[in-house]
């Protein structure tokens, strides 16, 4: 796309200034030091008149630009240029100039509620950092660049939040998930970002995913089902863990012959470990005084 925008320069204000002083103090002392008849009585006055309406004129055409400010000049409806130089500046007076700010704004938006991949409805919202890059675009192609960016930045929430799951306890082939995609997840809102809000001038310098959680209605089924999840990923654990455990017992006993060990004999040690190794509650120990079968 053309780059429309273009830079000029007003002309220096205190110069003007001067020139304004100049004007108006010649329009009164002129009637006086002039004693003729060419400027006296009614005429005189409207000399008067006619040089503190210059003045006036000329007045509004002074304008100040602060750092970080840009002023965007258009002349009956055409645009002459963005003068973005600090200082004090005069501009022809019949030209319009709109001011547009160029510092970086922290936008944070209010968790909104969307559907994930899955379907399931979650809590997500984010922080954006952006800047006005572009005054041209920013001014005249869309409406309200402020509000452009609100609307643009919870659109492009919503759409990522609808490509992936909230984690991958649905989908377990998922690569990327909003809770564990990290730094990707963050890198894949801004892409979309600069590109939304591209039409309107506007840099996109950082955004980020800065609440995430299940929608009130789902967050204590899908706690107690991670809970569940983890449960029984640490029994299986637990489990893997015994089984070594007594094969390790069992070769241990046979290999140094400390006892000698049937098939039976053998099952009923594995059962015993096993509950050992793998019960949720402290093992009490019973005295055998009798026999292995007693």
């Amino acid at each position: 796309m053309e780059k429309k925008e273009k830079f000029i320069s007003g002309i220096n204000g205190f110069g003007m200034l001067a020139l304004l002083f100049v004007l108006f103090v010649g329009g009164i002392l002129t009637p006086i030091l002039l004693e003729n008849a060419l400027f006296q009585g009614a005429q005189a006055w409207w000399l008067l008149i006619i040089a503190s309406c210059l003045s006036l004129l000329m007045v509004i055409g002074f304008s100040i630009i602060r750092p970080n400010e840009a002023l965007v000049v258009v002349f009956f409806g055409k645009y002459k240029g963005t003068c973005n130089e600090n200082g004090f500046y005069w501009f022809n007076p019949f030209t319009g100039r709109y001011r547009i700010s160029v510092r970086a704004r922290n936008v944070t938006d209010d968790p909104i509620k969307v559907n994930d991949k899955m379907g399931n409805p979650i809590m997500i919202g984010a922080v954006l950092v952006w800047k006005v890059e572009d005054t041209y675009k920013a001014s005249f192609d869309v409406d309200n660049y402020v509000m452009f960016v609100d609307v643009q930045s919870e659109a492009a929430i919503r759409s990522l939040a609808g490509a992936y799951p909230y984690d991958n306890l649905e989908d377990e082939h998922a690569e990327i998930t909003l809770r564990g995609g990290g730094e990707e997840v963050n890198d894949m809102l801004e892409a979309a970002l600069t590109e939304r809000l591209a039409i309107a001038g506007i840099k996109v310098i950082e955004a980020r995913i800065s609440y995430l959680a299940y929608a009130p209605e789902i967050a204590g089924a899908m706690l107690q089902r991670q809970q569940a999840t983890a449960i029984v990923a640490a029994r299986y654990k637990i489990v893997e863990g015994a089984v070594s455990m007594v094969e390790l017992a069992l070769k241990q006993l046979s290999e140094k012959k400390v006892i000698d060990l049937d098939d039976e004999k053998k099952a009923a040690m594995a059962s015993n470990l096993m509950v050992v190794l793998t019960s949720d509650r402290s093992a009490s120990p019973v005295i055998n005084t009798g026999t292995l079968y007693g």
